[in-house]
């Protein structure tokens, strides 16, 4: 989503490396620059002037101009500013109340209220709470049932809901229901609107009353630009919001609404949904973000993801194998093609790694289909052929070379890379497999 902003700043660092010190001149252009890059972004415009404001400020300081690095003073500036404007630091869920917590969702039709709220449900499920999900929205015909499959997905308990009710008595309802039955969590899907409305704004304010909520979370499509912030302004004026969840943060628009909605609501950004799976919702951390923004990426998420998504046993499977002198085959292989599809696929790994924000859009997607006919060729094999590939001769790659619609000289290309890598497995020797097997027993291979 950032790729047009990071771009831009990376230009401005550049520029800069020729120059010897910082000086009021160059900083002056350097900031033209960055506010371009903001506006370009569709970062509201008083955001963006206070922000502006602010580096000049800290860029002036002596400390900055005596630096011998200009650019890295600078984005140095620029990073602590961006970490201060979308809130300094991660914002916990808050649950510390009496069971059952109420989060109740709030959000415009469309913004992913429904889908958020069954990630919300998973990643509390994680935390072994007894989690129960109620739908509000009587105006849309398959608004209950879509929450109902989605709570079922993630294994969480589904209040049913009749559309010929009232919302609050659904609620009141619901909420009795948790009691009784001890939830740890309600949480409650509001209905949304193609734009808002007195109506909308009042039946969420009496479902607020009636509920009580712990946690008020606005659910805003990071996708809408300048049009999320104002609508983020209309529901903070409403609603005691408690925080903010940007959906689609992995789409292709400018990203302006992750830097501006901190700002106008003067609430805290809590979560951030990327993809359409249910997995695909992280904790927000301003830090980590400003990071990614600047081109430096985000390795503390990428190991949170890895240990979310890597299969340990199957890890350790591996690993053991190798320990007692077992070859690494094309099953293993593939295994590591599919681990790194459940993280993000290879834009999603990308995206977190410092400096490899400078591949294209172009280049991704072709990384992406290589892995996917890489699988294809894989699964055209034998369960004999992927354990031992030495056997695949010439007739046995033109059979798996038609069966996955590819050339045979492809089949020859994925057999020599899998070699490398097979050469680099074999390469271990037992005391790095010994530190490996240590890291993975402690959740994070290979880093303790």
């Amino acid at each position: 989503m950032f790729d047009n902003l990071t771009e831009r700043l990376a230009r401005v660092v550049k520029n800069l490396r020729g120059q010897g010190r910082l000086t009021e001149d160059n900083i002056q252009d350097a900031l033209r620059e960055v506010r371009v890059a903001l506006l370009e972004a569709d970062v509201a415009l008083p955001v963006v002037r206070d922000f502006i404001a602010r580096v000049k400020d800290k860029a002036l300081g002596q400390e900055v101009l005596l630096s011998l690095t200009p650019g890295q003073a600078l984005i140095g500036v620029v990073h602590k500013e961006l970490v201060t404007l979308m809130g300094g630091e991660a914002v916990p869920l808050n649950l510390a109340t009496q069971p059952p917590a109420v989060i109740l969702m709030a959000g415009l039709q469309g913004s992913g209220k429904t889908t958020t709220s069954g990630k919300l449900a998973r990643l509390l499920r994680q935390q072994k709470k007894k989690v129960l999900l109620v739908s509000c929205d009587v105006y849309r015909p398959a608004a209950i049932d879509q929450l109902r499959q989605v709570a079922a997905q993630v294994e969480a308990e589904f209040f049913p809901a009749d559309p010929a009710h009232k919302p609050e008595d659904i609620a009141r309802a619901a909420l009795d229901h948790a009691r009784r039955h001890f939830h740890d969590v309600l949480i409650v899907d509001t209905a949304g609107r193609l734009h808002i409305d007195a109506e909308m704004m009042a039946e969420i304010q009496r479902l607020h009353a009636l509920l009580r909520p712990i946690e008020t979370l606005f659910v805003v499509d990071a996708m809408q630009g300048q049009d999320a912030v104002n609508t983020a302004r209309a529901f903070n004026d409403a609603l005691p919001l408690t925080g903010v969840v940007l959906t689609k943060l992995d789409g292709d628009a400018r990203g302006g609404a992750a830097l501006s909605v901190r700002a106008v609501t003067g609430r805290p950004i809590k979560f951030v949904g990327v993809g359409e799976k249910l997995s695909g919702l992280e904790v927000f951390h301003p830090e980590r973000m400003a990071s990614r923004i600047l081109g430096m990426g985000d390795v503390l998420t990428l190991i949170e993801q890895a240990q979310r998504a890597v299969d340990q046993q199957e890890a350790l499977k591996t690993v053991e194998k190798l320990k007692k002198g077992k070859g690494f085959d094309l099953e293993d292989f593939k295994a590591q093609i599919q681990q790194m599809k459940k993280m993000g696929g290879l834009a999603g790994l990308m995206d977190k790694l410092p400096g490899a924000g400078q591949l294209g859009a172009g280049e991704l997607a072709m990384g992406e289909k290589q892995m996917r006919r890489i699988e294809g060729i894989i699964n055209s094999m034998t369960p004999q052929e992927r354990r031992n590939p030495a056997i695949i001769k010439a007739s046995r790659k033109r059979r798996i070379a038609a069966g996955a619609g590819v050339s045979v000289q492809e089949v020859n290309r994925l057999l020599n890379q899998f070699e490398q890598a097979q050469k680099m497995m074999k390469s271990l020797g037992k005391g790095g497999l010994a530190k490996l097997m240590r890291g993975m027993k402690t959740g994070l291979p290979g880093l303790r």
